[in-house]
């Protein structure tokens, strides 16, 4: 019956166009072995490989993938398990194909396919699926549930150390639980297996959590200069971008930003920066603009947030409200899907609806995975709820070389000079403070003015003079 059914497929799509078959290959993206049909008098010239046979390569590997090639990819695994049910490798690439979808659109909704596809890839094959584990590993990350995507990934490593795809995953879901020194063995196998763009782009975040922020601009200005695809370069652009915007580079900035939209208009999270950027620039109007964007191409909460901020800081309160009601409708999406926005709910609450509430599930957050941003939130939601000595413990915890390694955030310097100034040290204050303004003078519409204003109101340091030497000193 197979047969017949590709023999009917393949006379469907060919019927009164002479083609000759130039490739077949076992395990193709393409149903029924085909690869490419072309006509004759084309048939010197190799065909370009097709949007999904790309994105079966990039979901592969662990790179991104274009928009069209995900659907096309995920129509003809879809084609592919109609017609070959125990097609487990089918299966397992469709599971993997939704994820990177819904991770591209922020659409949760696409996640509960994939769990259902990747699980049912497990049924076929129980026994050394490694491709379906690594997936299942992809999509808790997704979901942001890293300790179920530690253990697949883990499960999928054993079955085969030597798959390098494999690592990026687990360095994920490392980084997610704050295991960052495993995080950053986990990196050094994977350099001693492969070498390339994707892992340059994976080594600079783990050495922008360590704090080595010179090193993680070169590996991703490297990662960029040898991606192969317009989408793979345009992802490795804003990710240096937006460690341009952490140093307070915002011209460099806004130019990696521009170039990976140019390259990727699909690109919403280089669109979110470009808004973060020209905010900062004082160009509201256009920030403004291309956050709008961002939203129409990837709606994700924390765009909601950064926008809703923005329209606070310019006097519009209706605007703000209206983003801050798409961040709660998107939350409540996830959640429904499976996936945890639990972190940036917390850092709405705490700023603009109930800090009590923000400190009971950023509490929950922490039990969960005890990473370095999950303890900088907890700490402003206590520090806004008013228990000021237990967010210092939690600040200390985000801001200290270790276990991250090290890593500057304006944003937390600032939350932790704010802790300070309200328990009445104003030394460490000051210190804090003017160290998230030099890292970056405009890292918030809302924030960093106030960050200006609690410096002024602390005014300059004593004059304590020189302590004058015995004179019997030598």
């Amino acid at each position: 019956m197979e047969k017949q059914e590709e023999g009917r497929v393949r006379r469907e799509r060919g019927l009164g166009r002479r083609r000759v078959l130039i490739a077949s290959v076992a395990g193709c993206a393409v149903l029924g072995g085909v690869l490419v049909l072309l006509p004759r008098e084309r048939s010197a010239q190799p065909a370009a490989p097709s949007p999904g046979a790309l994105a079966l390569e990039a979901v592969g590997s662990g790179v991104p993938a274009t928009l069209p090639g995900l659907a096309e990819l995920i129509e003809e695994r879809r084609e592919a398990v109609r017609a070959r049910p125990r097609d487990a490798t089918s299966w397992a690439v469709l599971g993997a194909a939704y994820v990177e979808r819904g991770r591209r659109l922020a659409d949760p909704a696409y996640y509960p396919r994939a769990e259902k596809a990747l699980r049912t890839s497990l049924s076929v094959r129980p026994e050394r699926n490694t491709r379906a584990l690594a997936g299942l590993a992809a999509l808790s990350n997704a979901r942001r549930d890293f300790r179920a995507a530690r253990r697949w990934g883990e499960a999928a490593l054993k079955l085969e150390p030597r798959r390098w795809a494999t690592y990026p995953l687990l360095i994920d879901a490392y980084g997610g639980l704050g295991e960052y020194k495993a995080a950053k063995r986990t990196l050094d196998r994977l350099t001693g297996l492969r070498s390339g763009p994707a892992v340059l782009a994976r080594a600079a975040g783990v050495y922008r959590d360590r704090g080595w922020q010179e090193d993680a601009a070169a590996s991703l200005t490297d990662a960029a200069a040898g991606a192969r695809a317009p989408v793979e370069r345009a992802a490795y652009l804003e990710r240096a971008g937006q460690l341009a915007f952490d140093r307070g580079d915002l011209d460099v900035a806004l130019r990696h930003f521009r170039e990976a939209v140019r390259l990727d208009p699909d690109q919403g999270a280089a669109r979110a920066g470009q808004g973060r950027t020209l905010a900062a620039l004082g160009r509201t109007a256009q920030a403004q603009q291309a956050y709008r964007a961002a939203l129409a191409v990837q709606p994700c909460p924390r765009y909601a947030l950064e926008l809703g901020e923005l329209h606070e800081s310019l006097g519009m309160p209706e605007a703000a409200r209206e983003r801050y009601g798409l961040l709660r409708e998107r939350v409540r999406r996830a959640a429904a899907a499976g996936a945890d926005e639990g972190l940036v709910l917390g850092r709405f609450e705490a700023d603009h609806g109930d800090p009590k509430a923000a400190v009971r599930r950023l509490r929950a957050e922490w039990k969960l995975r005890p990473a370095t941003e999950v303890a900088d939130a907890l700490a402003w939601a206590l520090h806004r709820a008013g228990d000021h000595e237990e967010a210092l413990r939690y600040a200390l915890t985000a801001t200290r070389p270790e276990p991250g390694g090290g890593a500057l955030d304006a944003m937390f310097m600032y939350h932790r000079g704010m802790i300070e100034q309200a328990l009445n040290r104003p030394g460490a204050a000051r210190r804090h403070l003017t160290t998230a303004l030099r890292l970056n003078p405009r890292f918030s519409p809302l924030h960093a003015p106030a960050a200006r204003a609690a410096l002024d109101a602390l005014g300059d340091p004593p004059d304590e003079g020189v302590p004058e030497m015995d004179s019997g000193a030598g």
